[in-house]
This record gives structure tokens, sequence and C-alpha cells, in this order.
């Protein structure tokens, strides 16, 4: 079988990626993992054949880079048992699996909960390792105790170095075992690349289309196609207890509309966490604003006021020009300055230092 290494390399000849020595220097570290992974599991007639232990990758950097490539790359050539996912979805699966276990009267809910993964994966690869919530930071660390003890491997993307993970969250001081058992069972590598990979597939698109039928919608469906490969699943935030859906969602893009996210009983803390988790938003069918929907324009205001203030690039499609979406009711003034951040958020090189650590 060809080394990844290899297939990067004949991937850059083909034309279908582009060379980047940040990228290649990550390969070697990921073709270690693959190879131990592809090693047979000695069996004993006196004892149950146990996986040896692998060291698996913490990858993090700047958006844009290519982290999440190479994870596809490399989950794509493992000869074991793996799962990709985001992990925000993850944690929202093991929150539910511990509900279920406690209903069924089991008081440590975390041990059949790790102990059914570990059955039924070798490889967790994450997209996006962050912790945002205070009941996922509770967890999270003998969770992943468990799983390493069962010989799971993990490897995942991250924007944070692990030390900035859950950051000045409530409590930090219960969550710190984690970050040692993250920079004890993995490798951190961080990508240092001059090069936003996402952000050049969008130079020179238009981002804002004022509704005009089925090409404006054909052109947008395009840049999502694009940016996805099409693969998506609901990403599903839980903030303050509450859920928070984004409809559509890989790899740092998400895609919802507008009754989504501002039709909705969404607050201030909903849109920061909406910020936080994607990178790129595609938001559809924006409606012309007045007094007979002050609600969901007030809703849109604050949305819009998060993405600037995260540097997350918008993808839309509205009613009209920025200038002329509110044109009547309160907040009318209020109103020019989310038109002329909707109008900076369309200029080609907007966020392209986003979200670095």
């Amino acid at each position: 079988m060809s080394t990844l290494p290899e297939i990067y390399a004949a991937k850059v000849a083909d034309g279908s990626l582009t060379a980047d020595d940040a990228q290649v220097a990550v390969l070697p570290h990921l073709e270690r993992i693959r190879a131990e992974l592809a090693q047979p599991v000695k069996k004993s007639w006196f004892r149950k054949a146990t996986p040896p232990p692998v060291k698996g990758l913490y990858l993090w950097g700047g958006v844009g880079r290519g982290k999440s490539m190479l994870m596809d790359l490399f989950v794509d050539h493992l000869s074991v048992p793996v799962r990709r996912v985001h992990f925000h979805a993850f944690m929202q699966e093991i929150h539910e699996a511990m509900h279920k276990a406690r209903g069924e009267g089991i008081e440590d809910a975390i041990l059949p909960v790790a102990q059914s993964v570990a059955q039924s994966v070798r490889v967790l690869a994450f997209d996006e390792m962050q912790i945002t919530d205070i009941t996922d930071a509770m967890i999270v660390g003998r969770l992943f105790e468990q799983l390493f003890a069962a010989g799971v491997v993990v490897v995942t993307t991250s924007n944070r170095v692990p030390d900035d993970l859950y950051k000045n969250g409530l409590n930090r001081q219960l969550f710190l075992p984690f970050i040692a058992i993250i920079k004890e069972q993995l490798q951190v590598w961080e990508l240092v690349s001059p090069n936003d990979h996402r952000q050049n597939r969008l130079a020179g698109s238009q981002v804002y289309f004022v509704q005009a039928g089925t090409e404006a919608r054909a052109q947008m469906h395009a840049i999502w196609e694009d940016l996805t490969g099409g693969e998506t699943a609901a990403l599903v935030l839980t903030v303050k207890g509450r859920e928070v859906t984004l409809p559509a969602y890989r790899n740092g893009v998400a895609r919802a509309s507008f009754f989504d996210l501002c039709g909705k009983m969404l607050g201030p803390g909903d849109y920061l966490a909406i910020a936080n988790a994607v990178k790129v938003l595609v938001l559809e069918d924006i409606p012309a604003l007045s007094r007979n929907n002050f609600n969901e324009a007030k809703r849109f205001v604050t949305l819009i006021d998060a993405l600037y203030e995260a540097n997350v690039r918008l993808i839309c499609s509205a009613a009209a020009e920025p200038e002329m979406l509110y044109l009547e009711g309160e907040g009318t003034f209020e109103f020019e300055r989310t038109a002329s951040r909707l109008r900076e958020m369309q200029d080609a090189d907007w966020g392209k230092d986003s979200n670095a650590p």
C-alpha cells in the first residue's frame, strides 16, 4: 500500500491538491499512526489479544490551512474501524447515552458509555476539538481516560493549542487533568502555513446574492458543494442546557436559513456559540426587514455582530442590498452599522487571518 506522503504527492501531481510544505510536514506523523495501526495484533493461547498502544495526534492551527483535508486523507486509508465525527456532535451523543444509562439505574454512566464506544471503533477522528460547555468540561477527562485505557486512538484537529481549551471557563481547574491527558496520549503538532486554502477557494467568488431565482441559488449551492463536498450532517450546539441546531455542517462550514437562526428565540449567547463553532456560514433567504418582523431584525443584527467580531466568512442570499434591507421601523439608524458590516464582509480579504489562536 502507498504511504500517505506518496498519496499526497500523487494528488499534487494530478492537480487535485496544491502542494503546501506545512501540510507535507504533518504527513509523516499521520503515516506513523496509520502504519502502527496496520500491524497485526499478536494473539496468545493463554491471554486475550490486546492492541498495542498507539500515540495519536492533536493537529492545531489557523482555519483554512488544510487540517480537515489531511484528516480525510488519513481516515480514507486506514485499515481499522474508524469514526470521523465533529467533536460537538460526539459529545452530544455521549450525553444522550449517559442519560439513557442513568435511566437504567447505572450510577456511573461514563464507564458503560466509554466501553460501548471502544467496542465499536479503533480510531476516533475528531474535527475541531473545542470545549465551550461546562457539562462537556466536567466529563471529558474521565471519558477519554477510559477510551485511551481501552486502546482507542484519537486523532483530532483544533484551532487552539491544548492549553487554551476551555480557556476562562467556569470551574476550569476541574478541566485541567483532561489537558494533561491530551498531552500524554497525543502528539501535539501545530500546522503553520501562510496559505489559507479555504479563502483561496472563495477568492473572486460572489458571496452576497440578491435573490434572483434559480441562478443565485445555483451559485450558492455550487459554493457549498465546493467547500463541503456535499457530505454534511446537522451540528447541535448546547448553550446553557439548550440546543441550537445548524441544519448542515462539515469541516467548519455551516448552512442555515434566516428562519433557522433569526426566526427562533435565540440570544447573544447562542450567536456567540455559533460564531465560535463555524468558520464559514452560508445563510439563505434573508427577508426584507421592518417593524413587522422587528424581533427577527434585532436577532439578525446580533447574529451579524457575532459573526463580524469572530471574523466568520459569510455567504448569504437576501431580498435586497444591505442598505435596503431595513428601511422603516425602530432601529433603522442602528441597522446602518449592520449594513456597513455586511458590505465589509463581502471583501475578498475578509477573515483571512480569522480565528487564529
